[in-house]
């Protein structure tokens, strides 16, 4: 999936709510794709992939790839930077499906989703089959440099000869 409507982050919104989601990741695929479909076209919500080559930090209130990789993150049309559980509140709200995540609005419910989140976003990546966080995180960073993982990139950059 591609990079959403990112332009210009003070230009006229035509979307509610923005998503950010790792496209390399198989369960947001799933979850962007359900979201996708309750949508209907009618973009209430702007999907932007982080692991797309276009992402752009700039366009998505400063948010780099490590942060948007770390939990999950959506900006509303005003600008408001949402995580973790009140991203999926936020989210299902706009497809029609608040009651799903309404018992969240509740303080003391939303602290404890929040941390059954944060462990899941801690381990999603060995969850779903991929590399650690770390590991990705690094691999990105090589690619944005312009180095691959291989060990001879490794080795080049070790001895400083990129």
């Amino acid at each position: 999936m591609a990079a959403g409507n990112q332009g210009n982050p003070n230009s006229q919104k035509s979307w509610e709510v923005r998503m950010l989601y790792d496209g390399d990741c198989p369960l947001c695929k799933r979850e962007v794709n359900f979201l996708m479909s309750r949508d209907a076209g009618k973009g209430r919500i702007d999907f932007v992939d982080i692991a797309s080559p276009s992402y752009n930090p700039a366009d998505n209130m400063g948010l780099s790839y490590e942060q948007a990789m770390e939990r999950i993150h959506a900006i509303t049309a005003d600008g408001q930077i949402l995580t973790d559980i009140a991203v999926f509140r936020r989210l299902y709200q706009a497809v029609g499906l608040g009651w799903v995540y309404a018992i969240t609005q509740n303080p003391t419910i939303e602290a404890l989703a929040n941390k059954i989140y944060g462990i899941w976003a801690k381990y999603r990546m060995e969850v779903t089959g991929r590399e650690s966080l770390p590991i990705i995180l690094e691999r990105h960073r090589q690619n944005k440099a312009g180095t691959t993982g291989s060990p001879c990139a490794q080795e080049r950059q070790a001895k400083g000869n990129n």
